[in-house]
């Protein structure tokens, strides 16, 4: 009896460094993963350091200096302004991260909610899934126009804007994940076992649909700052003078011709930054998908 034991618990210990190794060889053969993660943190990093970098006040005008061009005084040049592009644009980075996060965030939790309890009752699927179906109808860059025109523009209005957007989606990939989970033995074994209906949807069908909700979230984070940027350049976004990208796109656009690095710089920006969360967001749905072992599709 000791002998079998023993060679269980050894089974078991091979099994579980088995595991790790294989996760392992996932994430250092997987560079979307890599690569993603890397530009992300480095621009989160910029974001974040630029106070302590560089004191110089983002929004401060400097008349003498309007439009030069790039130069090692001003390493991405001035704008109309005279404002150090770099400055701004480390500044803008703070705010399209934070809206994006936000945005992200509030969408997933909502979307969840809503999309998890959809996939358990009948009845609320019927009701919500309409709503959400209506939502997702309606251009969402129109949307959010309508929704910050009614309520104000500041930075609150634009991120609640943008969640109420994102968050049918959100949901109908909650409950598209839940109905599969909701059909599961341990499921009706659950309820079997006199389960309540919030035990069974917290703690048994929620880690099923976590997997597919980071991915999503991560494209969310993406899509938004492309969103607030759109919505920022419409007029409709970040009130100026605040640094975001979005604002120093639209305060280029009718000097382009005499500075184009006025835009050239913002719009690069948000390329480079929507790339890298676009790339982390692949590499989290290939790392989590278990038909992808060692890098390669089984």
């Amino acid at each position: 009896m000791y002998l079998t034991r023993k060679r269980m618990s050894e089974a078991s210990i091979a099994i579980v460094k088995e595991q790790k190794q294989l996760r392992r060889e996932k994430l250092l053969t997987n560079p979307a993963l890599i690569i993603g993660l890397i530009g992300f943190m480095a621009i989160l990093a910029a974001a974040i350091l630029i106070p302590i970098i560089n004191t110089t006040d983002p929004n401060a005008m400097a008349v003498t200096e309007r439009f030069n061009a790039p130069s090692t005084a001003h390493r991405l040049g001035t704008d109309e302004f005279g404002r150090d592009i770099l400055i701004r644009l480390m500044y803008g980075a703070r705010v399209s991260l934070w809206v994006g996060g936000s945005v992200a965030v509030f969408s997933c939790v909502i979307g969840t909610i809503i999309g998890i309890y959809a996939s358990y009752f009948k009845l609320l699927d019927h009701i919500l899934m309409r709503i959400c179906d209506a939502l997702i109808a309606i251009p969402g860059i129109l949307l959010a126009i309508s929704l910050i025109t009614t309520f104000g523009t500041s930075s609150w209005n634009v991120v609640w804007a943008l969640t109420i957007v994102y968050t049918p989606s959100v949901a109908r990939t909650v409950r598209a994940s839940a109905l599969v989970i909701k059909e599961q033995p341990y499921i009706e074994a659950a309820k079997v076992q006199g389960f309540s209906s919030f035990k069974i949807l917290w703690k048994l069908m929620l880690p099923g649909v976590i997997s597919p909700l980071t991915v999503q979230a991560s494209f969310i984070f993406a899509q938004a700052i492309i969103a607030e940027a759109s919505l920022s350049f419409l007029g409709a976004g970040i009130p100026a003078p605040a640094a975001s990208w979005g604002n120093m796109l639209q305060d280029s656009k009718l000097v382009f011709s005499r500075a184009p690095w006025t835009m050239i710089a913002p719009g690069l920006a948000v390329i480079t930054c929507v790339l890298t969360l676009n790339l982390l967001g692949d590499g989290i749905r290939d790392y989590l998908d278990p038909r992808v072992q060692g890098g390669n599709k089984k």
